[in-house]
């Protein structure tokens, strides 16, 4: 899924498989293999090319990783003393972007405008997703306006996990 979200945009296996062999020696058919289990699993859509199919990730990589946070969050006995835990292991700056997020959520407080913390956020979106953010965000309740939908949920569902973690 690294290497799909990477170039945001519908991949051939050759391209994925071209790619990892910088880094490592792989074979064709185990690249073919994986894109299409997540093909199966419903994370990526695929047309056909010729004799070969070109994958597009159904969800970006920001829907991904919200997706996992609110079922992390959901599965807590305590979920006000895991959000705790959590800003305690945050940097500085993802304190910031956290706090710009939520005043993008919900709105300016009084006396505030919402122009700094949304350009704010939005830079810091694209600096970590490599996605810009929409600008109806703030108009939808936070809501993107990302026609994708979140990924799958579930143990058996997860490609990291097929993939020893690496999310590749």
């Amino acid at each position: 899924m690294t290497r799909v979200w990477k170039w945001n945009r519908p991949v051939t296996v050759r391209e994925v498989l071209e790619d990892l062999q910088r880094e490592r020696s792989i074979a064709y058919t185990t690249v073919m293999t994986v894109l299409d289990n997540l093909h199966q699993k419903g994370w990526v859509r695929r047309e056909a090319e010729g004799r070969a199919y070109r994958y597009e990730a159904v969800s970006t990589r920001a829907s991904y990783a919200a997706a996992l946070m609110n079922e992390a969050w959901s599965r807590s006995d305590n979920p006000a003393a895991a959000l705790v835990a959590f800003f305690g292991m945050m940097s500085e700056e993802q304190r910031q972007a956290l706090h710009d997020a939520v005043r993008i959520v919900q709105g300016p407080g009084p006396g505030e405008t919402a122009a700094a913390p949304v350009d704010t956020a939005r830079e810091a979106a694209a600096d970590t997703t490599g996605e810009a953010v929409a600008d109806t965000s703030a108009e939808t309740g936070g809501e993107s306006s990302d026609e994708t939908a979140a990924p799958p949920k579930g143990p058996d569902e997860n490609p990291a996990s097929e993939q020893g973690g690496t999310g590749r």
